[in-house]
């Protein structure tokens, strides 16, 4: 097990200190191989084998998940706003595509993101993301042998905000698994769905994700609520998910926690431009680290 500071050196938490908002009495991050802690990490990796997904329940105490909703409350106006048409893959839309091939479906993607330059250190999410302890756990939980940040500096850690009457489209994640926790929850709408590996590492399944795509695919959406504190772990590399649209007057928010069990992972310039609306030069210097030979 390694606890890096993404770039493969390691690194510890300060003896003592706590770990960043989380109820240890549930889950004991500050007490690794204990009890509690295999006892929490076998039930996350049963759960992510019967279905790709598991919540954590109260992870973070009550009056640090309101801390984190009003950061996030703080952070949302420095969000890149922008409506426009996208595909399940995040590949270009004029990519050369069978007729019938569902990378053709047109979405419109609504959502915005906060990029982890914009997000101050001293946030509880940054300090939370950046804590050896909680990396540690995650990667336990994920059964992987090591752990490191994102190197790319817009998306290792961000705030994605969907505003009402917006959404976050049917799409696969670039990474094989996935992170996250929502921080605010709106009025209505704005439920997490997702088709549990409905492709493999070897096998797009077309059939099945166009089924989703255009309607016909109820068989395989299951549909997830979610609670402010609660911790989300979820192999979104192989399984489709959207944020269903927001209803009501308050945006939907939640922080997103990227690693990787490969170091140096830059997002492509293509993706970069999509979700945050400018690219930097590493993002035009190297090609994202990827595993597989699937469509992004």
């Amino acid at each position: 097990m390694c606890d890096t500071d993404g770039s493969g050196v390691m690194k510890t938490a300060p003896a003592g200190t706590a770990v960043p908002g989380v109820d240890t009495g549930r889950y004991p991050l500050d007490a690794p191989g204990s009890v509690g802690w295999r006892d929490a990490v076998a039930a996350a990796r049963a759960e992510l084998a019967a279905g790709g997904c598991t919540v954590l329940r109260g992870f973070i105490r009550p009056a640090e998940a309101e801390t984190m909703r009003e950061e996030g409350v703080a952070l949302a106006p420095n969000a890149h706003y922008t409506v426009e048409n996208v595909n399940a893959y995040n590949i270009p839309l004029d990519a050369d595509l069978p007729p019938d091939h569902p990378g053709r479906i047109v979405l419109r993607r609504g959502n915005a993101f906060v990029a982890r330059d914009l997000i101050p250190r001293e946030m509880l999410i940054h300090r939370l993301y950046t804590d050896a302890r909680f990396q540690r756990f995650i990667a336990d939980c994920f059964a992987l042998q090591a752990l490191y940040e994102y190197t790319d500096p817009l998306a290792g850690l961000c705030l994605n905000v969907v505003a009402p009457g917006m959404s976050h489209p049917w799409h696969f994640d670039t990474n094989e698994f996935t992170v996250s926790m929502l921080t605010q929850e709106p009025e209505a709408g704005g439920v997490f769905e997702y088709c549990p590996n409905i492709r493999s590492r070897t096998a797009e399944h077309l059939d099945d994700v166009r089924a989703v795509l255009t309607g016909h695919g109820e068989h395989h959406i299951r549909r997830l609520e979610l609670r402010p504190g609660d911790l989300q772990l979820f192999q979104g590399r192989f399984s489709l998910h959207r944020v269903a649209p927001v209803g009501g007057t308050v945006q939907r928010h939640s922080a997103i926690f990227a690693y990787s069990d490969t170091p140096g992972v830059i997002g492509t310039a293509e993706r970069t431009r999509q979700l945050f609306g400018r690219v930097l030069p590493d993002h035009l210097a190297a090609d994202a680290v990827r595993g597989d030979r699937l469509l992004d």
